[in-house]
């Protein structure tokens, strides 16, 4: 995990009231990105993970996350590639940041793997939408 940057930016920005829990590193591949989310603990009601939403070939996050979506927030993916675009142009269309809720109601938000991505998705979008995303799936 030492190489891990963008997991420990996502980490260090959480504030002291959402602590990370755990914090895992898989490969880019579909089935070890879905077991790492199906082993997670069941009480979480959170998962946030990073790299692998660009369009190379290694890049399969989203094919390994989408599947497992009940409920797409689809603005999440269309507001991060706009404020990106802002930031870096035209390349952020080849970005394709999700988030949604899994069967289990646990939140799930997929951001690339750069640093400056991960800090743009937490501080813009998932820190000041995070607890009234969960409370709304609870009610």
């Amino acid at each position: 995990m030492a190489t891990d940057s963008s997991g420990q930016l996502i980490a260090t920005l959480l504030p002291a009231t959402i602590p990370a829990q755990e914090r895992i590193v898989v490969k880019d591949d579909i089935a070890e990105i879905q077991t790492a989310i199906a082993a997670r603990t069941l009480s979480q009601d959170v998962l946030i993970l990073n790299g692998g939403t660009g369009i190379a070939k290694r890049d399969v996050t989203f094919e390994a996350v989408s599947p497992l979506l009940v409920q797409t927030i689809d603005g999440f993916g269309e507001l991060f590639r706009w404020l990106s675009y802002q930031e870096i142009g035209s390349h952020a269309l080849a970005s394709r940041a999700l988030a949604g809720f899994d069967a289990q109601d646990t939140l799930i938000f997929c951001l690339p793997g750069s640093t400056k991505a991960c800090r743009l998705g937490m501080e813009q979008l998932i820190l000041p939408e995070l607890v009234h995303l969960v409370q709304e799936r609870r009610k």
